[in-house]
C-alpha cells in the first residue's frame, strides 16, 4: 500500500513538472512563432466558433422570429378558443369578466371568427359564368381599441389606416389575400385582384351579404392576421346574428414576469375550461411550425459539426507541420532529458491557446455586435423577421466542444512526432 501511494505521488509530481515545463515550452514557441501564422490560426478558430453558433442561431432564429411574432401579434401569452364540437366559447361575457379581475392581466382582446368570402368585382361582372374576383377568408370581428392594445395591429397597417369605432362599414384586409402582396399560384388558393383603398367589396358569410369599404391592408407575417379580414365587432354581430355576445377567441397579454402556465391554471381552476380551450401561446403553436423549428435546429447542428471537423483537421495539420519542422529541436530536447510528456503537453497547450483566443474574440463579436445588431435589425425573411438565437448554455457547450476537439487535434500529431527515435530526429532522418 505504501509503495502504491509512493508511486502515485511520484506520478503526480512528474505530471506537474511536465505541465509546468510544457507551459514554458508552449509559451516560448508562441512568442517565437510567426505572428501572421498565429493570427491566421486564431482567425480560423474564431470563424469556426462563430460557424458553430451563428449558423444554428440563424436557422433557429428564422423560426423563433415567427413564434415571437405569433405571440406578440396574435396569441398573446394565453389564448382561449372554442371547445371541440362547439361553434364558439359559451358563457363568453362571464369569462371576460373573470379575465378583467385577474391582477396579472395587462391587456386582452376578444374576437368573433367565421369563414366567409370577399368579392371585389361583383358590380362590374357582366356574366354570371365570368370568374369572380373573390377570395375565401376568415372574417374577424374585433374591438379595435382592445385588439390594438394587445397586438399593436394598427402598426401592421402597410397601406391605408386602422379601424375606428366610426367605421361601421370599414374593412381591413390581410396582405396574403391580395395578389399584389402574395403573387403565387397554388391549387385552391384564390386571391383578390386589383383591390385598392377606398374600393367597395362584398362580404358573404353563409347566406348573409354586406358591402364594405376597404380602409387598409395588413401585413404581419402571421398567417392568423395576413389571411384574415377585420371588421368592427358590432357590425359583425349584426351580420351573423350573434346576439348572445359569445366570442370565438380571447387572447390575453400578461404583465412582465408573470408565468403563462400559472395564469392558465388559475383560469382552469375558475371553471373557464368547461367552456373554452385554455392554452399558453407556445401550446397553441401550429405543429408544422414546431416540426420546422426542430428540423432547422438539427440542420444547424449538422452544419456546425462539419465546421468542428474542419477546425480539428486544421489544428491537426498546423500542429503536425509545426512539430515536423521542429523535429531536430524536439530530438535535442529529448536528448538533454526533457520527457516526451512535457513536449506533448507543450503542443496541447499551444493548440488550446489558439482555440481559447479564437473563442474569446468570437464571444465578443457574437454578444457585443451580432446579437444586438440583429435584434435591432431582424433579417427580413418572407414569412418572419429572423433573429439570432444564441442561448448562453448552448454557446458554452459549443465552446467546450471546440476546446475538446482542439485538444485532441493538438495531442495526436505531437504524439506521432515525439515517438520518433531521438537520434533520428536530431539527424533529421
Amino acid at each position: 500500500m505504501k509503495r502504491t501511494f509512493s508511486r502515485s505521488k511520484q506520478w503526480v509530481k512528474n505530471l506537474v513538472i511536465s505541465i509546468r515545463l510544457g507551459f514554458f515550452l508552449a509559451l516560448r514557441q508562441v512568442r517565437r512563432g510567426n505572428k501572421w501564422t498565429t493570427a491566421l490560426i486564431i482567425f480560423v478558430m474564431m470563424l469556426t466558433f462563430l460557424n458553430l453558433v451563428v449558423v444554428r442561431g440563424v436557422l433557429v432564429g428564422l423560426l423563433q422570429g415567427s413564434t415571437n411574432v405569433y405571440k406578440s401579434g396574435y396569441a398573446g401569452d394565453v389564448i382561449l378558443t372554442n371547445l371541440p364540437k362547439k361553434n364558439f366559447i359559451e358563457n363568453s361575457p362571464s369569462i371576460i369578466e373573470t379575465i378583467e379581475t385577474l391582477p396579472w392581466v395587462e391587456a386582452y382582446s376578444y374576437r368573433y371568427v367565421e369563414s366567409g368570402e370577399i368579392e371585389a368585382n361583383y358590380k362590374t361582372r357582366i356574366r354570371l359564368d365570368e370568374d369572380s374576383n373573390s377570395a375565401g377568408a376568415s372574417i374577424v370581428g374585433i374591438n379595435p381599441e382592445l385588439e390594438d392594445g394587445l397586438t399593436d395591429i394598427g402598426g401592421k397597417v402597410i397601406e391605408g389606416r386602422y379601424l375606428t369605432r366610426d367605421d361601421s362599414d370599414g374593412i381591413l384586409i390581410g396582405a396574403n389575400l391580395l395578389r399584389k402582396y402574395l403573387d403565387i399560384e397554388a391549387p385552391g388558393l384564390t386571391l383578390l385582384e386589383d383591390v385598392e383603398i377606398g374600393d367597395r367589396v362584398r362580404m358573404k358569410i353563409g347566406e348573409n351579404l354586406k358591402e364594405f369599404t376597404v380602409i387598409g391592408f395588413l401585413q404581419s407575417k402571421v398567417d392568423q392576421i395576413d389571411f384574415r379580414v377585420f371588421v368592427l365587432d358590432t357590425t359583425f354581430r349584426g351580420l351573423i346574428g350573434r346576439g348572445d355576445y359569445n366570442v370565438d377567441e380571447i387572447a390575453i397579454k400578461l404583465k412582465p414576469g408573470v408565468d403563462p402556465y400559472f395564469v392558465k391554471d388559475a383560469l382552469e381552476r375558475s371553471g373557464v375550461s368547461k367552456y373554452a380551450k385554455v392554452q399558453t401561446w407556445d401550446e397553441s403553436l401550429p405543429k408544422f411550425l414546431l416540426d420546422i423549428q426542430n428540423t432547422f435546429g438539427l440542420l444547424g447542428n449538422v452544419v456546425g459539426s462539419i465546421g468542428l471537423a474542419v477546425a480539428s483537421i486544421t489544428i491537426f495539420i498546423v500542429i503536425f507541420i509545426n512539430a515536423i519542422t521542429r523535429r531536430k529541436f524536439i530530438g535535442i530536447l529529448k536528448g538533454i532529458g526533457i520527457k516526451s510528456s512535457a513536449i506533448e503537453v507543450a503542443y496541447i497547450i499551444q493548440a488550446i491557446f489558439y482555440a481559447a483566443i479564437g473563442i474569446i474574440i468570437g464571444l465578443v463579436i457574437l454578444y457585443g455586435f451580432l446579437v444586438p445588431f440583429i435584434d435591432a435589425h431582424p433579417i427580413p425573411f418572407p414569412f418572419s423577421d429572423g433573429i439570432l438565437v444564441a442561448e448562453i448554455p448552448n454557446t458554452a457547450l459549443r465552446a467546450l466542444l471546440l476546446m475538446i476537439a482542439t485538444l485532441i487535434a493538438g495531442y495526436i500529431p505531437a504524439k506521432i512526432v515525439v515517438r520518433q527515435n531521438t537520434l533520428d530526429s536530431i539527424l533529421g532522418r
